[in-house]
């Protein structure tokens, strides 16, 4: 079965960044992550922002995080350094996972994707429940190791290891995953 490639890129909003939940280590994986959405698009492979963008007032997951994210504020919006393609596509998501009563699944289904490949914050918590769905979807999934990240060390290690643990997900360099795309 040949296998068809999504990249999934999670939270990286301004709020994340910079904002009210901003997180020193986000900065880490900005320039690896333009690196691996320019190599995913050289070779078609569609890129996928799996966004926050809550309710103010409603949304569930305000009550542990405080507004963040916030629908039609700055803080909602995917990071400058990471423009968005007229080939890419956001799906807005006010829970953990990117999958969590959104479209993605059958946005995945209809380009054919076999394979995700998760980027972004953070992958012990958002990058994690969107993994455990995709994996629950019958989904391969991928960490993109120099572009995800957490609050700590120990918060990143223990996102990768427990996708790896539990849903047998590998997680790759960069140089890693172009090899992969250009199979």
């Amino acid at each position: 079965m040949n296998k068809k490639y999504a990249i999934l890129v999670v939270d990286m909003l301004n709020d994340f960044m910079t904002g009210v939940i901003g997180c020193d280590n986000a900065r880490a994986i900005v320039k690896p992550t333009q690196e691996l959405l320019e190599g995913a698009r050289k070779n078609n492979v569609p890129v996928i922002f799996c966004n926050d963008c809550h309710y103010k007032g409603i949304d569930n997951e305000l009550n542990l995080w405080g507004d963040h994210a916030i629908k039609g504020t700055w803080g909602a919006e995917i990071i400058p350094e990471l423009p968005v393609s007229e080939k890419d596509y956001i799906v807005p998501k006010r829970r953990y996972s990117g999958f969590f009563q959104t479209d993605l699944d059958l946005l995945l289904k209809e380009l054919g994707v076999t394979t995700v490949v998760i980027a972004g914050l953070h992958t012990h918590m958002c990058c994690r429940h969107t993994a455990a769905d995709a994996y629950q979807n019958n989904y391969e999934v991928i960490f993109a190791n120099e572009a995800t990240n957490s609050f700590t060390k120990e918060d990143y290690e223990y996102g990768l290891r427990y996708a790896k643990e539990t849903y047998g997900a590998p997680n790759y360099n960069n140089k890693e995953l172009f090899d992969l795309f250009s199979k």
